[in-house]
């Protein structure tokens, strides 16, 4: 056994793992942190910033296209996969870097090498064995996909950003977040793109309105959005993959990209030898505390059934480690979490579907609007707009906001707050708008719709 003792092993250095294991150093505690993959986790290497860069990227292409009516004359432009790629990589590697020095200036004891628990508040690390007096759980998760014959031909998001040659014709299949992302991207790059969706419509569990809306303007853009269809084989042929679906048609993909849903990072980490149990799925079943069935071992993020969202997942580190070290005993809110979408318009939600407001509450008034953004009157794009408010009659308080729209993110983050603190849609309509915006929309709604 090491003489290394901490008093905080963290297992897995995403956002979450650094931000716990920063925070604890500070309040004094010895940490080390296990992370044999590049520091940052999905979140800064395969998934949110990337994925930003990327559609940043995409925006461009359409921009090209409507400064003409702005009275831009250029060039025809050209893209070049391999710079986007390039520069990206460049950008991560940075980032990298910066991960690592936040835990070494912290203090942390940082193993690039993968761990596993061998017992309660042990954990080996290369063969050498570490004991800790709480021990966090933070591994992130992975794509999973679906078995069909010649699944293997298929990538998966992980894959997407530094694919060798840039995929002309791309098949995405999945109507998940992921999967409209990425069909919004490499559409705006340049692909054509059919998007295949299993069910009746994409993005299950948002607002019916925004994924209605949101499949008309994908569709717009031309993406050959296709729901109720499931591929049956994958097969090489000269010339690119033979993606046949189960209704018997065909068509031909240089890339296929499966975005099927994810998976917790649990196997091979020894959970059984501590004893910590699971809740199915390689999900690791924790209390309110995020305290497993073996005290002193913590998970979160990811690896746990809550919200599956970085700043989340950081939220409840903070909690963690204010509860551990901090002398702070408090939970996480789960209600009225933002999130966004990165499709092309943007999605951006906070709190109840419309659906999930009427299921909760006895009167439900909707507010909604469409409209064409100013700025399309001169760009010559037929791309719309959708706000959306749901409101609890008796209380009168904003229950539901929605947006599909040029930042969406950006306009939905502040109103998040002001539902947090309790707005009414009274004090929404008291609020003078900022002209000309979108967001003015949000507090000029009058009339609900019946």
């Amino acid at each position: 056994m090491s003489a290394a003792d901490f008093d905080l092993f963290v297992i897995g250095a995403g956002s979450a793992g650094v931000r716990a294991a920063r925070m604890a150093a500070r309040h004094g505690a010895r940490v080390a942190v296990a992370e044999p993959a590049a520091l940052g986790g999905t979140c800064v290497n395969l998934g949110c910033i990337p994925k930003k860069l990327y559609s940043y990227a995409a925006h461009f292409g359409e921009a090209f296209e409507q400064a003409a009516g702005f009275g831009w004359t250029a060039d025809t432009p050209s893209f070049d996969w391999q710079v986007l790629k390039a520069n990206r990589a460049r950008e991560i590697a940075r980032l990298n870097g910066v991960y690592e020095r936040l835990l070494l200036d912290a203090g942390a004891t940082l193993m690039r090498r993968r761990a596993r628990l061998t017992g309660r508040g042990v954990v080996e690390v290369g063969g050498v064995r570490h004991r800790a007096a709480h021990v966090l759980i933070a591994t992130g998760s992975h794509p999973v996909v679906l078995d069909f014959p010649g699944a293997e031909l298929a990538v998966t998001s992980n894959e997407m950003f530094h694919l060798p040659e840039f995929p002309h014709r791309l098949v995405v299949v999945g109507g998940g977040y992921i999967a409209c992302e990425f069909a919004s991207i490499f559409r705006g790059l340049g692909a054509q793109v059919t998007l295949l969706v299993r069910g009746e419509q994409v993005l299950r569990g948002f607002d019916e309105d925004v994924r209605g809306f949101i499949a008309q303007e994908l569709r717009k853009k031309r993406i050959d959005l296709r729901c109720r269809s499931e591929i049956a084989r994958i097969e090489r042929e000269i010339g690119g993959l033979r993606v046949t679906l189960r209704d018997g048609s065909s068509l031909v993909a240089d890339t296929v990209l499966q975005a099927t849903g994810r998976r917790p990072n649990t196997d091979g980490l020894g959970l059984e030898d501590a004893g910590v149990a699971l809740d199915g799925e390689g999900v690791i079943a924790v209390d309110e505390h995020y305290t497993t069935s073996v005290p002193g071992i913590h998970a979160l993020g990811d690896v746990i059934h809550r919200v599956q969202l970085t700043p989340v997942a950081i939220a409840e580190a903070m909690v963690l480690i204010d509860r551990l070290f901090g002398g702070r005993a408090r939970r996480l809110d789960y209600e009225l979490i933002p999130t966004a979408v990165f499709t092309h318009p943007n999605i951006a939600t906070v709190g109840l579907t419309e659906t999930e407001a009427r299921e909760r509450h006895v009167d439900v008034r909707v507010f909604r609007t469409e409209f064409r953004a100013l700025k399309h009157t001169l760009s010559g794009s037929e791309e719309r707009t959708l706000m959306k408010l749901v409101v609890d009659a008796a209380s009168d308080r904003v229950v539901g906001l929605h947006m599909v729209g040029e930042e969406a993110g950006e306009v939905v983050q502040g109103f998040a707050v002001a539902m947090k603190a309790g707005a009414t849609k009274a004090q929404f309509d008291a609020t003078v708008g900022i002209h000309p915006t979108a967001a003015e929309e949000f507090v000029t709604l009058r009339e609900p719709v019946a």
